[in-house]
């Protein structure tokens, strides 16, 4: 996490979302951004862990993953065709100097872009953030309006119709998961409870 003269997080969860409010008036935006960085950062914290970071080095790792996944639409309210989303944010956001690895990421995430996913976050964020959409269709849909309400079972059938959530892509969740290696039922699973743990912040 790079630092400021005074010490203070320059790159930081508190920047990412001051950042992200500012371009992003729409409630569901946010929503959606604070679903897949609940899912992302899980990831994160994972794969921290899979690789033995502590300390400094772990904090700075998953946040990394955190603001990655907060920022990856920012843009999107202001620029949503394919021609500018996601171009016009990374622009911005190498001016104000944020990671080369979260700038990768977000071109990464949108298909259309060619850039190819390498890194293990880049395969989170592609893979988290449809799928993070779908789950949170699938809360909006029970009586209760919760994500404690879903189950992986309910979420495989309502990926098979296609009437349902029409705008999430299928593909991009069954790809992801592949492309992370992990199976889909798993990776469903994953993301479902680190949304749960986040409920309240996500008005689930």
């Amino acid at each position: 996490m790079t630092q400021s003269a005074n010490g203070e997080a320059k790159y930081g969860r508190e920047q990412a979302w001051k950042l992200l409010c500012e371009w992003t008036r729409s409630e569901s935006l946010r929503k959606h951004a604070l679903a897949v960085e609940a899912c992302v950062t899980a990831m994160g914290e994972a794969e921290a862990g899979r690789l033995g970071l502590a300390g400094d080095e772990r904090s700075a790792f998953v946040n990394l993953y955190t603001t990655t996944a907060l920022l990856h639409d920012f843009d999107y309210e202001r620029h949503p065709t394919p021609e500018e989303h996601p171009y016009v944010g990374v622009r911005e956001l190498e001016r104000l100097g944020w990671p080369v690895e979260l700038r990768t990421a977000i071109l990464g995430h949108a298909q259309y872009s060619g850039v190819p996913r390498v890194t293990h976050l880049d395969k989170s964020l592609f893979a988290c953030d449809e799928l993070a959409g779908f789950l949170t269709a699938c809360a909006l849909v029970k009586p209760t309006r919760a994500i404690a309400e879903v189950e992986v079972a309910g979420v495989r059938r309502k990926m098979k119709d296609k009437a349902f959530a029409r705008g999430v892509n299928r593909e991009d969740v069954i790809l992801g998961a592949a492309e992370l290696g992990v199976d889909l039922d798993m990776h469903i699973g994953f993301c479902l409870e680190a949304m749960k743990r986040r409920a309240g912040e996500l008005g689930l």
